[in-house]
Parts: structure tokens; sequence; C-alpha cells
């Protein structure tokens, strides 16, 4: 199925997306409607899809999966599988529908991505993600990366790590997002995964210094604006951020400016993200959905400020609620004091 009437045309090839700074692809969080309220927040920001699997794709209709609105660019779409012939023709619906990167996942440690014989487990396989990467590369003109682990299970060596990078990129791929974290297949849950494993972030450093020509994005663990700086000082492509960029949005309008400058920049507070963000609940509340599944996205936006637990609280209790609307997000805003405007 061809892309909406909501997007915009491109010519796939003809740019890269900026990746000094990206917000990382995270189930269940980073749907469309988490998209959209982001980009109010970080215009400058790559943004990405939750996983896809492919072959829910390569059996069901494409728009599903795939539709987003133009406002949410750039963006890169993740596919999850380990199948060349499914993942190249993902790699075509993403280039018809104007994504601006197209990206596999070799990370994911959950065990249903195990049982599909993908994600964090294709660590242990780098043939087979070269295999796959060439497919898609073959298949589309947008840019093809990979986002994987340092390591998996006993497979954590640095040579092990290197190779897989050399594989990979002799495949087709330049661009590699690296969570500087091996990933525990068998023992560990994977909210487990994203925390007990030790950062490694000297290794990302060190394979940025051994592949020169590669881009390597550091993710894992970043909270702080002078991490995302020392990214880039240090010699790397840029940051991936992921839990932080979600459960305190406000930090990622900050970071986008401190990467890219205050030209440009998103909404200028808060209380302007929420007034912006409104009109699109209205739109999509209208088109069947419901509040409780775009008002989640930004209960975190007043993380430390007078009211923000009110503003919290009340979402929380009235979102869920048969009919409920735009007043409800209006009735939270009033519980929390606006700041005054700079002279």
């Amino acid at each position: 199925m061809p892309p909406t009437a909501t997007q915009t045309t491109v010519t796939p090839g003809a740019t890269e997306p900026d990746r000094r700074l990206s917000v990382a692809p995270m189930m269940e969080w980073t749907d469309r409607h988490a998209r959209y309220f982001l980009r109010l927040l970080a215009p400058r920001t790559l943004l990405f899809t939750e996983m896809v699997p492919a072959l829910a794709v390569w059996h069901n209709d494409p728009e599903r999966f795939l539709a987003y609105s133009a406002a949410e660019r750039p963006l890169a779409v993740q596919f999850g599988g380990s199948d060349p012939e499914q993942l190249a023709h993902c790699a075509r619906l993403a280039e018809a529908w104007s994504y601006d990167e197209v990206n596999l996942n070799v990370g994911c440690p959950s065990d249903r991505v195990q049982a599909g014989a993908f994600g964090a487990c294709l660590m242990a396989d780098p043939g087979r993600v070269a295999d796959c990467v060439a497919a898609m590369a073959e298949s589309t003109r947008l840019p093809v990366t990979v986002k994987h682990r340092i390591g998996v299970d006993h497979l954590d060596s640095y040579d092990h790590l290197t190779g897989f990078v050399d594989q990979v990129a002799a495949a087709g791929c330049r661009t590699f997002y690296v969570h500087a974290r091996k990933a525990w297949l068998q023992g560990l849950s994977p909210k487990e995964n994203r925390e007990v494993p030790p950062l490694d972030y000297g290794r990302v450093y060190r394979l940025k210094r051994d592949f020169p020509a590669l881009e390597v994005i550091l993710n894992g663990g970043i909270t702080r604006t002078e991490t995302l700086l020392e990214t880039l000082d240090r010699g790397l492509d840029g940051a991936m951020v992921g839990r932080e960029a979600y459960t305190n949005p406000w930090a990622l309008a900050g970071w986008d400016r401190a990467l890219f400058g205050a030209a440009g920049a998103g909404v200028p507070d808060r209380h302007a993200a929420v007034r912006a963000f409104l009109p699109y609940v209205e739109t999509e509340l209208a088109g069947g959905a419901r509040l409780q599944h775009l008002a989640r996205h930004i209960l975190g936006l007043f993380n430390g400020c007078p009211g923000g637990r009110r503003w919290r609280r009340h979402i929380s209790e009235q979102a869920h609620r048969s009919g409920a609307g735009p007043e409800v997000i209006e009735q939270a805003l009033a519980l929390v004091p606006e700041a005054p405007a700079v002279a």
C-alpha cells in the first residue's frame, strides 16, 4: 500500500539523517503518539519507531505498522527479523513510505524475540546479520543501519565485537548504534538486561578508533548533557538516548538545543508543549483513539517541577475514563504553575 496523504515524498538516499542525537526504539513507548509529542520538543533529533517484526509486515497490511505523520520526521524505522527475504521486503516498504533510514534490531533480548531467532541472539551469528543487511541494502536506497550490543552471553570479547562489525560493514552497513552493554539471554529479564550488565563506553570509543570510516553511535545509560557532548568530543558520531528521553521528555528539548543550537529549537517551555500537542489530541480522539493512549506519553513532562505530581495524578486518574477528552489535559495543566516570561 502506498504512503498516506499525510506523508511527505522525498528522494531516498539523497541525504543521510543527522545522527548526532537520536531517541532509541522502545517497545510500547515510542509509538506514533509519543513521536509526535517528542518532535514538538526536539525538532532536529532523529526519532525511531518501535521495533516492527518483519514477519508481521510480511503477512499483514503494512499500513498497520508503518503509517506515521510527516511531522515526526526525520524518522527511522526499525525491523526485527532474521530472514533476508522478509527484511528485503520490509526495506522496500520503508522506502515506499518515505522513511529516512531502515534499521535492523540486533539488541533486543526478550523471550519473544529469541523465539523468533532475531534480536540480541543474532550477535552470535554475524554471517546471518551480514546476509540480512546485504539483502536490505540491495532492496532500498535508504541507509541500512544496525543497532546491536557489545556482546551476548559468553561471546563478549572485543575480538568478537570487531569481527561482527567488520563482517556486517562489508555487507553494506556504515552506521552502527552500539548499546554499550552485553546481553544475557538466559537468567535476566529484558528490564534487567537494560540495567544489570555493566556499561562499557570505553569499548565503543575503541571501536570507533579501530573503524574510523564507520559511523559509531553510543547508546545506553545516557542521562546527562555532559555525556552527550563528550561522545562527540571524543570522536563518536552521535548519541542515542532511551528511557530518560521518554520519562523526562523536557530533558530531550535541552539536549536538542545543546547539540544543534537555539536557532530552530522546539517549543519554548513545557506549557507551550502541552498546548501544541492538544490539536493533535483532538484530531486523534475524533478518529477513534482513546485519551489514555495519548496522554500516557506526556506524564513525565513536569518531572521535578512545582505541581508536577498533581499533573501526573490528574491525568492518571482521569484519562482512562469513558469519554475522556482534551479537557483532562487542560485541567491537569492548570494545576502546574506557569513560569514567568523572561524579559
